[in-house]
């Protein structure tokens, strides 16, 4: 997966600027998904342009900054379609805490818990982000063919934190328990 596709679908539901992708998705759901900074949204824009895949128009405004609002080109759709029906293997999960956790023995409890639970707290704050975003429901007949879609990944995104939260307490407790530490 790429950024390009990313903004290629972001696109492909409507017309937005630069600043209009990092702000109102990058910046909200996409964020659980795929993490860019403006700058790297730009830079793709302008290789998107460029493939010809993205077409740009400039707005002028006469109290602010002209905006360059961006579209997908017959081929960005065409490129598009091609990548949503492209098989994707499976990523290379980096996780920090748990390369720490697989050296921690030298570390003392104490330690190995505090650890544990910021990452506790830092996923707590993750499943508040995900279940704040607007939902609908899945059985909903006014939802759209889009909506269904999003739901279904923040079902998985609500999920996969769940677990998350749900192992941390887990392995707390086992370190509790096994090694000796009072309950705090």
């Amino acid at each position: 997966m790429s950024l390009a596709h990313v903004i290629l679908g972001l696109l492909q539901q409507q017309e937005r600027t630069g600043y209009d992708l990092k702000t109102g998705c990058f910046d909200d759901c996409i964020a659980h998904l795929w993490q860019a900074d403006q700058a790297q949204i730009y830079r793709t824009l302008d290789k998107l342009e460029e493939q010809g895949w993205t077409s740009c128009t400039v707005k002028i405004q006469h109290d602010r900054p002209n905006r360059k609002l961006y579209s997908v080109t017959e081929a960005g759709k065409a490129e598009l379609l091609r990548w949503l029906q492209t098989s994707q293997v499976l990523p290379i999960v980096r996780e920090p805490l748990l390369v720490q956790l697989y050296f921690a023995a030298q570390l003392p409890n104490e330690a190995i818990i505090y650890l544990l639970e910021q990452a506790l707290e830092a996923h707590r704050e993750k499943l508040a982000q995900c279940e704040a975003i607007s939902r609908s429901p899945l059985d909903d007949p006014a939802a759209s063919r889009d909506q269904v879609m999003h739901q279904l990944v923040l079902d998985l995104l609500s999920r996969r934190e769940q677990l998350y939260l749900d192992w941390l307490k887990d392995t707390i407790e086992v370190i509790h328990a096994d090694f000796g530490v009072s309950l705090s």
